[in-house]
């Protein structure tokens, strides 16, 4: 049911993601149905309002961005700025927010995200896969399995990226003509948790190396993701991924062992069926021209399989390249989630008055 007035949230973290989904909230035209009422950094007031205004992947901020008090001014919107390092040092309660985004990505057990609640956040939606099941209430891939939300959740993962562009795919194919087994390797563009030159920058010590003279293997949990929403493949899945130097747009080299003879033009037909109708229209695309991953830049889909590059080895040994904006395809996802979480909750709400 629509809601009445515009959804109040809060951003909890303005990094890369965060920054993408108050961007997002105005460049999809979807301003109205959210109110973005305070945000919380550490960094300080002026460089958030630079950082707001230009991005070097996604250009400057279509609208007028200016300081006003503790505020951040945003198209004659007051955001309220924040600098608390703990949950507990904001009061959420106080500030009306219906939804808190959590984009930090600092949070991954239920201890930590349960601290959010105890502060007086209503409900919570995570930028990133909780450790386990039990971490969290619900996780959910925009497309996938959103309908399961019973509104009664109050801890909920927009899980990560990779899976956002892997599972809607694998949904799709093992329907079609089943998956025996996958192996994926991601191929994702450098993050801030690697240095520009060598230093010490994390545990892993593969990610001490400069980003930008180095393909670098990382460490992945995209297979336990993906057994979590899709529990068939439990046992029959492997992922691994390396860091590329680039700014942005990643992609999944996606193998397959189908459970029946097929060929491309198959696999293909089914994928572009899929973007062009049903549930996963306007979340996956399709292409078979000649694209570069820059040309991806700034796409909200969640996937755009490259049509060109399926390939089929005997009759069921298949393999997929998928394209995906790590950010931006992302943090759209984050807001049709929420947007469809707080739905949920209010029409919960009012079912049980």
């Amino acid at each position: 049911m629509p809601s009445t007035r515009p959804y109040k949230v809060a951003l909890n973290g303005y990094g890369r993601i965060g920054r993408c989904v108050l961007r997002a909230l105005y460049e999809r035209g979807t301003k109205a149905c959210f109110d973005v009422v305070a945000l919380n950094d550490l960094a300080d007031l002026a460089s958030l309002e630079y950082l707001t205004r230009f991005d070097s992947t996604h250009g400057r901020f279509p609208g007028d961005v200016r300081i006003e008090g503790d505020c951040l001014h945003i198209n004659g919107a007051s955001v309220q700025v924040l600098r608390s390092a703990t949950p507990e040092g904001v009061d959420w309660a106080a500030l009306g927010v219906d939804l808190v985004l959590e984009c930090s990505g600092a949070y991954h057990t239920r201890a930590d995200a349960q601290r959010f609640l105890d502060a007086g956040a209503p409900r919570v939606l995570f930028s990133q896969p909780m450790a386990s099941e039990a971490d969290i209430d619900a996780t959910v891939v925009f497309g996938v399995n959103q309908q399961t939300l019973s509104g009664a959740e109050l801890l909920v993962s927009n899980a990560s990226c990779t899976t956002n562009c892997g599972v809607p795919l694998l949904k799709l194919l093992n329907e079609a003509v089943g998956l025996e087994y996958v192996s994926i390797t991601t191929i994702h563009s450098a993050m801030n948790d690697q240095p520009v030159i060598d230093a010490y920058h994390h545990e892993d010590l593969r990610r001490t190396r400069s980003a930008f003279q180095s393909v670098i293997p990382v460490s992945t949990g995209l297979a336990r993701g993906i057994e979590r929403l899709l529990p068939e493949l439990v046992g029959r899945i492997q992922a691994k991924a390396v860091r590329v130097p680039t700014v942005n747009v990643s992609c999944l080299d996606i193998t397959i062992q189908t459970a029946r003879d097929t060929d491309a033009a198959e696999i293909n037909r089914v994928l572009r069926q899929a973007a062009e109708s049903g549930p996963l229209q306007g979340l996956l695309a399709y292409t078979e021209l000649p694209h570069a991953s820059c040309d991806f830049n700034h796409d909200p889909h969640s996937a755009i399989v490259d049509g060109s590059q399926t390939r089929v080895s005997g009759p069921r040994l298949v393999n997929l390249l998928a394209w995906f904006d790590n950010e931006w395809g992302f943090a759209n996802r984050m807001l049709d989630v929420a947007d469809h979480y707080l739905r949920v909750a209010a029409a919960a709400k009012l079912k049980s008055l």
